[in-house]
């Protein structure tokens, strides 16, 4: 029941980050362009599963991602917010489809897989 509710959580995530970046008008090219860009963070397993980890969770959390998009809001910046969406998006397409933060022991280990 907890992954389900999860895989949900991402997904109104997801909805509600493409509601934002409609209402804004932001690129839909920029958009697509940028969706899989956190993705980049998996060359970080090139040097270790640990080091690998790491660096993808620095790039799969709300935490980042929001704090980006409250950036963009503070300093009227459209490119940032624009981005922080993105990357929000990305964050709760991943938890919707099953991806969630990795543990050291491997790629394929993650907490929503752990539930």
């Amino acid at each position: 029941m907890n992954r389900f509710l999860l895989h949900i959580e991402g997904f109104m995530v997801l909805l509600l980050t493409l509601s934002l970046y409609a209402f804004f008008e932001f690129s839909w090219l920029l958009f697509f362009v940028l969706l899989l860009a956190p993705d980049i963070s998996m060359l970080g397993y090139l040097i270790s599963n640990k080091a690998g980890a790491w660096i993808y969770n620095l790039f799969h959390t709300y935490s980042m991602a929001i704090a980006v998009v409250l950036c963009g809001l503070l300093f009227v910046n459209a490119i940032v917010l624009a981005i922080g969406l993105i990357w929000t998006a990305h964050i709760g397409m991943d938890r919707m489809i099953g991806y969630g933060l990795k543990y050291p022991s491997g790629f394929n280990e993650n907490h929503l897989n752990r539930l």
